[in-house]
Order: structure tokens, then sequence, then C-alpha cells
């Protein structure tokens, strides 16, 4: 019995040691499954994390659709935006600098003045002298500076584009190389920009042009005085020198650089313009520009010029495209206002890679000038 009873356990060892047996596909007949609980559990995982990603990435679609819906009716409803976003004076670069000390920037032969064109509006100006009197200059006062206006160099006051001060970088390099050229360079923070006092409109940049150019006139005597503009300053530029040639005090010059036809056909064509495909463009953007009195009419002003007139423009401009410039030039050419004056275009291959504001770099500007 005991024999029999071994010989049955052994043979149930060998039974339950052996492996399980084949169906005809050669596959287990009794695969190994995991519990119905540990399944589900696993496949909710991935499959909740996947979902919850979606969910987050949907939410911020539909919220960045619906604030770019929503900025062109704000935009429409308050116009006061739309001519921030064309004056950009609260974007002050550099930032952290003192504009009470041009000398910080390598202007040692700068002095920095404040005038008042107009009651409860005050002006930062800054008057670099040539590069010949820089030694004099040298720890002289503001009264020193004004009387230097009058010795036998030209002047040339510089009206500079939006965002920013008077203390931006490649204005102040433009300053350096004027001056090595043998121009006093006056220019100025119009009101509401840099540390100038004042709220901004285009009537007031235009009347800030006007108060400094008759304040250089007074102290220069019969030396050339020339108005140089940039970008959104040629607005400026060609605002004020319509106004002088209209009471008969024309400058003996007018430079604009990287400028456009008028403020409408700019924001049309600015590359930053996300909305120039948007349905009603025109109505929701441009139009708020023009309610806020803003039009900087290069175009038209230059029909009423009378003086010489220089353009320069890169091919490479992003911001003010090259065909607006080569435009203005083809109004200005065939003005009868110009008649008796030469008007000239001088180009930039893109190549250079001046861009929008590095024009000052070319070799050629001496030669241009002159």
């Amino acid at each position: 019995m005991r024999k029999r009873n071994e010989s049955v356990t052994v043979e149930h060892e060998r039974a339950a040691a052996a492996p399980a047996p084949l169906d005809k596909g050669c596959s287990l007949r009794h695969s190994l499954r995991l519990p119905a609980a540990d399944v589900d559990a696993g496949m909710k995982r991935p499959l909740g994390r996947r979902y919850g990603l979606w969910f987050r990435l949907r939410k911020l679609i539909i919220w960045l659709l619906g604030v770019y819906i929503a900025i062109p009716f704000l935009v429409k409803l308050c116009p006061a935006i739309q001519a921030k976003l064309v004056f950009l004076n609260f974007v002050r670069v550099p930032y952290f600098i003192d504009l009470k000390r041009p000398q910080d920037q390598g202007l040692n032969h700068t002095c920095n003045y404040y005038l008042q064109p107009e009651e409860d509006v005050t002006i930062g100006v800054w008057h670099t002298v040539p590069a010949a009197l820089w030694k004099n200059a040298r720890g002289k006062d503001q009264l020193w500076f004004e009387d230097a206006l009058g010795s036998s160099h030209p002047v040339i006051l510089y009206l500079h584009g939006n965002a920013g001060t008077r203390g931006g970088d490649h204005r102040v390099e433009l300053y350096k190389v004027l001056s090595s050229l043998g121009y006093h360079v006056v220019t100025f923070d119009y009101r509401g920009w840099g540390d100038s006092i004042g709220s901004p409109s285009e009537r007031g940049m235009t009347y800030d042009a006007l108060h400094v150019f008759d304040w250089i006139k007074a102290r220069s005597g019969d030396n050339p005085v020339y108005i140089w503009g940039h970008s959104l300053g040629t607005g400026v530029a060609t605002n004020l020198v319509r106004r002088l040639c209209e009471r008969e005090t024309p400058p003996d010059a007018l430079i604009l650089e990287s400028p456009f036809t008028n403020i409408r056909e700019e924001a049309r064509s600015h590359p930053f313009s996300i909305y120039r495909y948007f349905p009603g463009f025109d109505w929701f953007f441009l139009d708020p520009i023009t309610t806020s009195g803003i039009k900087f009419a290069n175009d038209e002003n230059v029909k009423y010029i009378s003086c010489s007139l220089l353009i320069l423009h890169a091919e490479d401009d992003p911001v003010v495209p090259f065909h607006l410039g080569k435009k203005l030039y083809n109004i200005a050419a065939t003005s009868r206002s110009f008649r008796d004056y030469k008007v000239q275009f001088v180009p930039f291959h893109t190549d250079l890679g001046y861009r929008h504001k590095y024009i000052y770099r070319s070799p050629e500007l001496p030669r241009i000038l002159r």
C-alpha cells in the first residue's frame, strides 16, 4: 500500500511539473491573464494623461483665439490704445540711464538742456558740438554750448522715431558720426518721451520740433540748419518743414531716413501687424489712428516743401518697408515744389545689413551728406 501511494504521489508531481498541452496552433490552451481590475487601471492611466493634456491644450487654444478676436474690438472702442501702439513712448530703451548725464553714453562733448515749448510741457534736449570743439567743451556750462551754435559749423536737428529716448544706442552712435563730420547735433525727446513732460500727440510733437528749431535759429546766426528725421520722426520732420516753408523760413535741407508715405500705409505694411489680413482691418485698426488725430502724411507734406531733400533707405528694412520710401521719393521728385531743388534717393543694398537703424555705419555717409 505504501509503495502504491508513493508511486501515485510521484506521478501526480510529474504531471504538475509537466508543461501544459499545446493545441493545434501550437499555443497554450490556458494563457496567463491579469486580473480584470489591473488591466482597466493600466489602460486608464495613459488614456487619462492624454485626455488631460489635450483638454488643457484645447483650453489654451480657445483662450488665445478669444483674446485674438477681442483685441480688435478693444482697439475700436478705445482708440487711445492704438495711439499708444503708434508712439510706443512708454518703451524706454535702454533702461536705467540718466538722461541728464549724456557723458555716461560716451558723449563727453554734449550738454543736456530743458526747454519749455508750452505751459506744462518741458522737453529734454541734448546738444553735441562738433568733434573739433571736443576739448574746449569739457567742463563748460549751458551758456557756452548755446554760444557755440554761432560758430562756423552747420547744425542738424535730429528727430528720432517712436520708442526709446534720445539716449538710444543707435541714436547715440549717429550723433558721434555726425559730430565727427563737423556738425552740431541737437536732439530732444518729444513730450511724453524719456524725461520730457506732457502727453504725446502729432500736433504736440510737431510744435516741440518747431520750438527747438526756432531756438536753434536764434543762436546759430547764418550757419546752415538741416533737419534729419528717422522712421516716425520723418512724419514730424515733414510736418515741421511744411510749416517752415509756409512761413517762408525753410531749413537748408531735409534728410529723411527710413521714411513712409503716411501712417495708415505704414501700419498696413508693418511686418509686426498680425491683423493685416483680419476682416475689417482698416475699420478696426486704421480708422482709430485717424480718429486719434494721427496722420503723419509725408506724401502730402512733400508737395508743399521747398528745400533740398535727401532720402536714405535700406532695402532690408523690416520695420518701414523699402517700397514706401521709394514711393515717397517718386511723389516728391514729380512735385512742383521741388522744381528748383535737388531731390535724391539713396538705397542701401540688403547685403550691407543696415536694416532699420544702422545706416550710420555706412562708410559712404560722409560723401552722401556732402
